[in-house]
């Protein structure tokens, strides 16, 4: 079926209402009904059974959602086709679709409210990040959907299996090239550079009115707990200033991260002033007390919460204001703060931490991190080493011109 011939409207998902011949109720990839977990009888069900296991991790809710949303509507209309009878091929499909949607027309549109007819599910073509993020999010819906007994099997498992990653040519479709295990270092994290940009942005940030005063003081206040503590952004909007708590002296950040994992991360004494300046700010008392309910990230409002969504806004914000700062000869280092997200503030405070000489396995644990091979991701000395090792090879050419590549 194509897209001249609609199903159903493009709609969000809790908008959506699909036409029986397309629910999936017998769809060509379910499973055997007596293996069922959950009480879900058609596709959009069991997606919203899935979405519900991330009700108390808004971020990761969040992102699920949008990512289930473009899947299904993406199966309904260009294959016109359930989502529990997609194959293997379709998911190929998909994911060369997720760099490019076509025709952008219908699929892509500016961002404006949910509720709106001109919402679209893409504002345009997906970075490689965002793919990589996409397909991690489709695959554990698909997983979870296998394990509850709802599908016979998971096709986005066949790609996944080959380790491959896609790799967007500009200007042209998407390409699948090897995934190295170098590949995977993380790079999306702002270096001394570029944070000093950051705190400068921040510092040049008007402070006139109590309105921006607020502002400043709340942009201190993010940027020190994404240093300090590298916390995730759904952490920020769903904890209170009470998960900051004294035990024999010494101060402790208790969180409830990825997956409901209870932990705890100690909070340096930088983080403990930046936290009072704050909170002096707020009117509040210097440290919380064990009943003190306050959001971290306040409205300048009503006080209520700050979301996730808007803590990038704030972000992004700052950060296109600190690439303004940095010189022309840095411009690739300019692209990269004006790509940051509040997700790089995480990468950024465990790989500060790591260079700062901390000691790997309590960054490990400061990160949350489960497998140590995941916190060596973030360590660039031996890479940093090997490149200056490099440097002593010289091309012999009898007239050289040397053109630094900010030029």
């Amino acid at each position: 079926m194509t897209t001249a011939a609609l199903p159903i409207p493009l709609r969000p998902l809790d908008e959506l209402t699909v036409p029986e011949a397309l629910d999936g109720h017998d769809g060509v990839n379910r499973a055997d009904r007596a293996r069922l977990q959950i009480g879900a009888q058609a596709d959009i069900e069991a997606i919203r059974c899935f979405l519900a296991e991330y009700d108390r991790s808004p971020g990761t809710h969040r992102i699920y959602q949008r990512e289930c949303e473009r899947l299904l509507l993406w199966s309904l209309i260009e294959c016109g086709r359930p989502l529990s009878s997609l194959n293997r091929q379709d998911f190929e499909g998909y994911l060369h679709f997720l760099a490019d949607p076509q025709p952008a027309a219908l699929w892509c549109g500016p961002k404006v409210q949910r509720v709106r007819a001109e919402w679209r599910p893409f504002v345009g073509p997906l970075s490689e990040s965002a793919v990589l993020t996409a397909i991690a999010a489709i695959n554990s819906l698909m997983s979870y959907l296998v394990d509850a007994g709802y599908l016979a099997g998971n096709p986005l498992g066949l790609i996944r299996q080959r380790r491959r990653k896609l790799s967007l040519e500009k200007n042209g479709p998407a390409h699948v090239i090897a995934q190295t295990e170098e590949m995977q270092k993380v790079e999306r994290f702002l270096d001394a550079e570029m944070w000093q940009a950051v705190t400068q942005a921040i510092e040049a940030m008007p402070r006139e009115t109590d309105g921006e005063r607020d502002e400043y003081e709340r942009a201190r206040f993010i940027a020190a707990l994404l240093y300090m503590l590298a916390p995730r952004a759904g952490e920020l909007e769903s904890h209170r200033m009470n998960s900051f708590r004294e035990e024999r002296g010494r101060w402790w950040w208790h969180v409830v991260g990825k997956g409901g994992k209870q932990a705890k991360v100690p909070v340096a004494d930088d983080m403990v002033h930046a936290l009072v300046r704050y909170r002096k700010h707020l009117g509040l008392s210097a440290m919380p007390k064990r009943t003190d309910l306050t959001p971290l990230l306040v409205s300048i409002k009503d006080r209520s919460p700050i979301t996730a969504r808007r803590l990038n806004q704030i972000l992004k914000k700052i950060f296109y204001a600190a690439a303004e700062l940095l010189p022309e000869i840095s411009e690739h280092k300019r692209e990269k703060l004006r790509a940051a997200s509040a997700h790089w503030g995480r990468h950024t405070g465990i790989t500060a931490k790591l260079d700062s000489g901390m000691n790997e396995r309590y960054v490990q644990k400061d990160a949350r991190h489960t497998d140590a091979r995941t916190t060596q991701r973030y360590i660039h000395e031996e890479e940093e080493r090997w490149h200056d090792e490099a440097q002593k090879q010289q091309l012999p050419w009898s007239s050289q011109e040397k053109i630094s590549p900010s030029k």
